[in-house]
């Protein structure tokens, strides 16, 4: 069975609710639109639904110049894209230059989260650098944790899936695709054939695959409810621990951009190695 593209998802604000898509471009910072804008702190840091897991229940919708959100008991609002200037800071890498929505947005995202937060917007001067010991100098990304784009397989889902239920926790899962919140969903293959993949190709974008995807408390929290539970972190934790982390998909950088791919998409697989999981430090 050939490997296709299921599914693909943007995520317009980050830690916010993703769009699936039928088709999306692909530019050097990941998929257009993906990620671009992001709360932050007073002193510019990152928010995000690790700290905050109500950040999961606002819906974002792109415009061609700004962004509306919705929340459930908040209306909706409506913020264009911002001329004012704001320096942020994504975790622990540099600090970035970003617009900076106004008073209006940051009001109405304080009502919805409960918490003193502002909201901030990737513009064309926003690019951050990735880390140099998996990436080259010209890749960079917006407000992604970090890398461009985060690819999962059904197969693997499935194996995890499969874990829970063996489990303790069996009563959480099955988990949806949702909780890992990829970019690029694959079909076909085994269960963590994208450990050994290295570079492939979806329609006329090539990606390198250079570092694992270790996962965090946001995979542990209903995006429907933002309820926390302890899968799929206790079943990665017994059957994916390397390096003390979690591991589940891999990251992905293109090194072709301004194409196009589709959902139904065959993936084509351009480089693969031999390993015992997960490119991450000290495994290529």
């Amino acid at each position: 069975m050939p490997l296709t593209v299921s599914a693909l998802w943007r995520y317009p604000m980050k830690s916010a609710r993703g769009q699936r898509l039928a088709a999306a471009t692909i530019e050097r910072l990941g998929i257009a639109g993906d990620r671009r804008w992001m709360v932050v702190d007073e002193t510019g840091r990152c928010v995000t639904a690790r700290e905050v897991p109500r950040l999961l229940l606002i819906e974002p919708s792109l415009e061609d110049d700004g962004i509306r959100l919705a929340a459930a008991g908040h209306g909706e609002i409506r913020v264009p894209d911002p001329t004012a200037r704001a320096e942020v800071q994504v975790h622990s890498s540099v600090r970035l230059d970003a617009g900076a929505a106004g008073a209006a947005a940051n009001a109405w995202l304080r009502q919805v989260l409960g918490v003193e937060v502002r909201l901030v917007h990737a513009d064309a001067a926003t690019r951050r650098p990735l880390n140099p010991a998996f990436t080259r100098p010209e890749d960079s990304t917006a407000f992604a944790d970090a890398f461009p784009a985060l690819m999962i397989t059904e197969a693997s889902l499935e194996r995890v899936n499969d874990w829970i239920a063996e489990g303790p926790l069996a009563a959480e899962g099955p988990l949806d695709m949702r909780r890992f919140r990829p970019n690029i969903v694959v079909a076909g293959g085994d269960a963590f054939d994208e450990d050994r993949w290295r570079r492939l190709r979806i329609g006329a974008v090539t990606f390198r695959s250079p570092k694992g995807s270790d996962r965090c408390v946001i995979t542990t929290t209903d995006p429907d409810t933002a309820a926390r539970g302890k899968e799929p972190i206790a079943s990665l934790a017994r059957h994916r621990r390397w390096d003390g982390a979690t591991w589940f998909g891999m990251n992905l950088v293109p090194d072709a951009v301004g194409a196009e791919i589709r959902v139904g998409d065959e993936v084509e697989i351009l480089e693969t190695v031999e390993s015992d999981g997960p490119a991450r430090a000290g495994v290529a």
